[in-house]
């Protein structure tokens, strides 16, 4: 795998794993939510009412990641790095992985191997730090599955982290993981079923986008019924959160139902979590299929101007506009 996709998978992978960092619940909820304009304004304020506050930094990081802003990035790293020096903190450290991940996605080949090894340094500091955060074990997991070799990458150590998680739930997440990446989607969809996420809000929100996955995976295979059952079990477990009607979306896309699909992704639109969705990609492929070139250029424009567009999205969002023309 070439390495410029290492950072890029990381940083979708490990934004999908956030979980309760922050310790006020309202900055946690924007969070989630990918309210980061709030936020933002929020940790901007105690900031500079409080310059050494850590979660205030932790904030700030964490919302330039979601919204992929480069400068915001690097203005997050000074404060992150006085956390990591003086106040040493596995949260702290996780953080700045995340921010060194996302900025080796645009970095130059120069550069990037650099920053992916930091990625890696930092996500490692903050499994020493705090063996129990999920969100480190978790991105550490991911960046061994999907590195080269000569980049550090090793599927012995991301099943060692898996053996070394002091909670049987986490385990069986990495090992989810592990299966995912080696395409053993019946051992994946196991480990899954597995886990009892309880009142757990970091392992509710794994596991609904450990379900989430293997749907996506069965909607590839064109197993749409299987994928139908995930994504409405999604729906009936998280029944506030857009992840289950945009799944069953998918599935109304791919059996030719645009109508279907359409007031599905309306419905994301009020649940939480839509933001996190490339809702204006599937409207835009579903007007199409209705055979309104306009409208569907209007949603496709819209999601190419999305910093969070994810790159499969993203480039079929440009190629279907490029044959509107």
């Amino acid at each position: 795998m070439h390495l410029r996709l290492l950072p890029l998978m990381l940083a979708l992978c490990a934004g999908a794993a956030q979980a309760d960092l922050l310790k006020d619940p309202q900055w946690q909820a924007w969070l989630d939510a990918g309210k980061t304009a709030e936020l933002v304004r929020a940790a901007q304020a105690r900031a500079k009412a409080l310059p050494d506050d850590d979660q205030a930094a932790v904030a700030l990081a964490l919302a330039a990641v979601d919204d992929n802003d480069a400068a915001r990035l690097e203005a997050s790293l000074p404060a992150l790095q006085a956390c990591a020096d003086k106040r040493p903190q596995a949260i702290c450290s996780y953080a700045l992985g995340r921010v060194y991940g996302q900025q080796a996605m645009t970095a130059s080949v120069f550069k990037m191997p650099g920053l992916a090894s930091k990625t890696k340094d930092y996500f490692v500091k903050a499994v020493e730090q705090d063996p129990l955060l999920f969100e480190a074990r978790s991105a550490l997991a991911q960046f061994y599955l999907i590195a080269p070799g000569f980049a550090g990458g090793s599927a012995a150590k991301a099943r060692a982290l898996a053996a070394e998680a002091r909670q049987p739930e986490q385990a069986r997440l990495v090992r989810f993981l592990v299966a995912a990446q080696d395409k053993d989607w019946s051992g994946a969809e196991r480990e899954l079923a597995g886990v009892k996420a309880g009142e757990d809000r970091t392992l509710q929100r794994e596991l609904r986008n450990g379900w989430m996955r293997l749907g996506a995976e069965l909607v590839e295979q064109k197993s749409f019924a299987k994928a139908r059952a995930v994504f409405e079990a999604v729906q009936r477990d998280h029944p506030q959160h857009a992840a289950g009607p945009y799944g069953l979306a998918r599935v109304a896309l791919e059996t030719q139902q645009p109508d279907e699909a359409l007031r599905l992704l309306e419905r994301c639109r009020t649940l939480e979590g839509a933001d996190r969705y490339p809702l204006d990609h599937r409207v835009g492929q579903a007007l199409l299929a209705k055979g309104d070139k306009a409208g569907a250029r209007a949603a496709l424009e819209r999601f190419v101007q999305n910093r969070r567009a994810g790159p499969r999205n993203l480039e079929d969002a440009k190629k279907l506009l490029a044959s509107l023309a």
